[in-house]
């Protein structure tokens, strides 16, 4: 149990597996000229951008599906995108994992707890490289939001989260963390600053007209995604999805699921004398992470890195003794959240089960409802005194 302690704290081993993993998957099929049709998806966002094509009309002779991505992802695309797409897709895949390495990296955790969390999430960050996605950016920038309102840098804190929800949406989520900030003035201000700004910035690689409309296409876009994803095999892998298929409840309408949902995390805030105890702020950024995604009828199997960073939180912020209880539910996610999509995994039960039931999502969600239960009912406030003693003593 000794050696096996050593080995998943290990941080040469971790690093490995972290950033090993997705750079074999990307240079294996950059070697056997696999086609990268997300990355090129990517490309052509900023390459659109610039000579002001429509970013959300099919383009057939480049890629197939649609580009569902902000015009602000045109800038941060660009440096990739100039280069020859075997490096550029390589960097692009080594950048989404750096960046998501550093966040953990910085979470306020206990010493070393961060390599934990790497080590629990490095094949989920290998599904989503295999597919090139952006969503370990995603994630990041989430984490990010938090790290920097930790650290009472509010400015940037508003940056991170107004970057991620202009390209890709999710990263309004961050806005959750709006009540840990010491300066919430500052924050507000800092918000709409970034927000000014990010809405100009592609007009700075392209023109004002072209990106006003393109915002306009881009909420048209969303709109028929959302309704083009409860048809989708490969989509929707949230709660919503799970009911329609396991129930036969094909008219579910979202808000019927997201309607409660929201009202269980708000429920969360309740607790107002927690808001400044780091281990109530952790299960609030674990809810965010998980419900970002678990809710989500844009949710698919590459998505989860960004649920699975909040599974993997949760659990080291769990007191310990750990239960059984809590153990089986990591487990559990680790089977059938992250391992389901891989070889590792029976190819029956994924096919005929796991994908058309869309049961990746259910794992997240049981560890969803566990955490709004923590944050309902563990004494922060004294858990924090407990601390506080022992350390005096």
């Amino acid at each position: 149990m000794q050696k096996l302690a050593k080995l998943i704290t290990n941080k040469p081993f971790v690093y490995s597996l972290w950033f090993g993993l997705s750079l074999f998957l990307v240079i294996k099929g950059v070697l056997t000229h696999q086609g990268f049709n997300n990355y090129t998806i990517f490309k052509y966002n900023f390459l659109n951008t610039i000579h002001q094509h429509n970013l959300y009309a099919y383009q057939p002779e480049h890629y197939y599906d649609l580009n569902h991505y902000g015009p602000v992802f045109s800038i941060i695309m660009a440096p990739f995108a100039i280069l020859p797409d075997s490096i550029g897709v390589i960097l692009w895949v080594l950048f989404n994992a750096f960046i998501l390495f550093k966040a953990i990296q910085l979470l306020p955790l206990k010493k070393d707890q961060y390599v934990i969390v790497l080590l629990l999430c490095a094949h989920e960050l290998m599904t989503a490289s295999a597919n090139v996605q952006s969503n370990p950016m995603i994630a990041a920038l989430i984490i990010l939001g938090f790290n920097f309102i930790k650290r009472e840098q509010d400015f940037w804190a508003a940056l991170m989260i107004a970057l991620g929800a202009f390209i890709k949406l999710y990263g309004i989520v961050g806005l959750a963390f709006f009540f840990f900030s010491t300066n919430k003035p500052k924050f507000v201000l800092s918000f709409i600053f970034w927000s000014a700004v990010l809405f100009v910035l592609p007009m700075a690689i392209s023109s004002p007209s072209f990106i006003i409309q393109t915002y306009h296409d881009w909420y048209t876009d969303l709109v028929i995604k959302n309704s083009d994803n409860q048809q989708s095999y490969m989509q929707e892998i949230c709660v919503t999805g799970f009911i329609r298929r396991a129930f036969h409840f094909q008219d579910l309408k979202n808000m019927y699921v997201i309607g409660p949902a929201l009202v269980l995390f708000g429920l969360s805030y309740l607790r107002v004398k927690a808001y400044k105890v780091l281990e109530y702020q952790r299960l609030i950024l674990s809810s965010v992470l998980i419900f970002a995604v678990i809710f989500s009828s844009s949710a698919e199997s590459s998505t989860y890195i960004i649920a699975f960073v909040g599974v993997a939180v949760w659990f080291m912020n769990l007191n310990r003794q750990v239960t059984g209880f809590e153990i089986f539910l990591l487990v559990l996610a680790l089977l059938i959240t992250s391992l389901s999509p891989s070889d590792l995994f029976p190819s029956f039960i994924r096919t005929q089960y796991i994908v058309p039931y869309k049961l990746k999502s259910i794992p997240c969600f049981l560890i969803w409802l566990k955490i709004i239960y923590e944050t309902l009912t563990r004494d922060f406030v004294n858990e924090k005194e407990g601390v506080l003693t022992q350390a005096a003593v």
